[in-house]
């Protein structure tokens, strides 16, 4: 960790501590970049007043604090959001509901919340979700398809968590098929994925498969959920966390 992300780090958790005293509360706001949606999570309700913690993707940030601004004043009156219904007075002529996150997802999302409460993740958390224009939620069968990455729903496809459809034709080759461990990934700016066992790949050994295929091989994969275009990421081993750095020669 370099001394400007520990410092970052130690004003953020100032930051989560007096808000949580002061108000019930911190939002954590994480802004878009060029692939993943923005997001932002509460901190503090479960400590405060045994609520689960929230989280909402997927629109712009000052709305999405509005939500869960909204959801944090009904818990201090004493409300429990929960699961099993619809919630009117979120959005505008629109109704929200709610999911109960899968654990696994905690470490990708919600990192601060997990050292806010000691240190670890038991606690529940529950996803905040909005409709298209038309009502529909992602869950049904009309829910519009251009929106369908806006929001990942995280009480579902732990083994699988790309921004993109399972079947999406990605790079590797046949010694990664063969069952040499991917060491090298590139998200290409025109989101083409790579997956290579070597940084010098043989083109004569170049194959077009699912992404599914590769996390299947891999899950390991999955940790690079969030890698953006114009991106790479690499390791010295299957067993090695990965290290990431922007392709400066692509944008040239």
């Amino acid at each position: 960790m370099t001394e400007e992300h520990a410092q970052h780090d130690r004003e953020a958790k100032q930051a989560i501590i007096h808000d949580v005293e002061k108000y019930g509360c911190h939002l954590a706001l994480i802004e878009a970049d060029n692939y993943l949606p923005a997001f932002v999570y509460t901190i503090g309700l479960y400590k405060k007043f045994g609520h689960p913690e929230l989280i909402c993707f997927g629109l712009k940030t000052d709305v999405l604090a509005s939500i869960l601004n909204h959801a944090c004043d009904l818990i201090k009156s004493g409300q429990t959001l929960s699961s099993d219904k619809p919630y009117p007075g979120f959005l505008q002529d629109y109704n929200i509901q709610l999911l109960e996150a899968d654990k696994e997802y905690y470490p990708d999302y919600i990192g601060y919340a997990g050292w806010f409460n000691d240190g670890n993740f038991n606690f529940p958390l529950l996803q905040v979700v909005w409709p298209d224009k038309q009502h529909h939620f992602p869950w049904d069968e009309n829910f519009n398809p251009a929106w369908k990455f806006k929001q990942p729903l995280l009480d579902r496809n732990t083994d699988f968590k790309f921004y993109e459809e399972r079947n999406l034709g990605v790079y590797t080759t046949s010694q990664a098929l063969e069952g040499d461990p991917i060491l090298y990934v590139y998200h290409n700016d025109d989101g083409d994925w790579q997956f290579h066992t070597s940084d010098q790949p043989n083109i004569d050994d170049a194959k077009l498969v699912c992404l599914e295929e590769i996390t299947e091989l891999d899950p390991t994969i999955n940790e690079l959920y969030h890698l953006q275009y114009g991106w790479s990421a690499w390791r010295k081993s299957k067993d090695d966390n990965w290290e990431y750095e922007e392709d400066i020669e692509e944008k040239q």
